[in-house]
């Protein structure tokens, strides 16, 4: 009788540790693959000034450092040096990312893989990746007679070098539409400092280079249906149109043009559903 009994223990026994290892091999990960930020030196800190133009390129010969200026006001360096005078930091040994106004972190997107935001009042760019800013930078978007439309996009074809809709005499460069029938894209094209385009969103040629790779196009069933789309774009908020450049406001306050988490939550939450069903597709294909 004993001998029965341990027997239908160790039956027991061996019959519970089978179904736990069945259950472990046939159970799902749970945990996330976390982005880990680039890694980014901060400026002690950030204030700025008004300095004669001619005069800081005299004294400053860095490239890093140039880089920096030429995004804070928002141009390249052809205009640049046309500038009377410019915006500089009174601290320039940061990580970009520190001087344009978007967030380096927003959790709120941490189940979006990539998307990108054109903020048109404080006139720059930013891609992350599950929350994370991966890149950033200037750009010029539509001028007061040519708007960029703003709200959600995706992107659709590119190619390295294409015409202009508008005037066959424009070159665009690194172009990647986002609107196929408006003819809207972001690429490479002359920026003066402010709004200048004709709706579309220009960019310096490094910029454009880096989201031309980065960004995912669409893919086509055929020549009249989308399979699916590629990455996301929100055009969100207003110029000041006949004010003074935004971006002047740095110099009396550093964070006038700061863009929060909860400013990217609200322009995102009304279209992150589509996002995400979207990518649901891209990954499914």
């Amino acid at each position: 009788m004993k001998k029965s009994i341990v027997l239908l223990g160790i039956i027991i026994a061996l019959t519970s540790l089978s179904c736990k290892k069945g259950e472990t091999e046939n159970a799902q990960p749970t945990n996330k693959i976390i982005k880990k930020a680039p890694v980014r030196k901060a400026p002690k800190a950030v204030f700025y000034t008004l300095e004669n133009t001619k005069d800081w390129l005299k004294i400053n010969k860095n490239a890093e450092d140039l880089e920096i200026a030429l995004a804070i006001n928002r141009t390249d360096k052809q205009f640049f040096t046309k500038m009377d005078s410019v915006i500089i930091p009174t601290d320039l040994s940061g990580d970009i990312a520190f001087y344009l106004p978007f967030p380096v972190e927003v959790p709120y997107l941490a189940d979006v893989d990539k998307i990108l935001f054109f903020s048109y009042p404080t006139q720059t760019f930013a891609a992350y990746e599950n929350g994370i800013l991966i890149y950033t930078g200037p750009t010029n978007m539509g001028k007061k007679k040519a708007p960029t439309p703003t709200g959600l996009f995706f992107c659709n074809w590119k190619a390295e070098e294409t015409i202009s809709t508008v005037d066959d005499e424009w070159k665009l460069l690194w172009n990647f539409n986002i609107a196929n029938k408006g003819g809207i894209g972001f690429h490479q094209y002359d920026l003066p400092g402010y709004p200048a385009s004709h709706s579309c969103l220009r960019l310096q040629e490094k910029d454009a280079k880096y989201l031309y790779e980065w960004a995912d196009q669409w893919v086509l069933v055929d020549d009249e249906n989308v399979k699916f789309k590629g990455t996301p774009v929100i055009v969100f908020g207003s110029y000041p149109f006949g004010t003074p450049k935004p971006w002047l406001q740095l110099v009396k306050d550093p964070k006038s043009l700061d863009i929060s988490e909860s400013d990217i939550e609200k322009v995102t939450t009304p279209y992150l559903e589509i996002v995400l069903k979207e990518q649901e597709k891209r990954k499914k294909s």
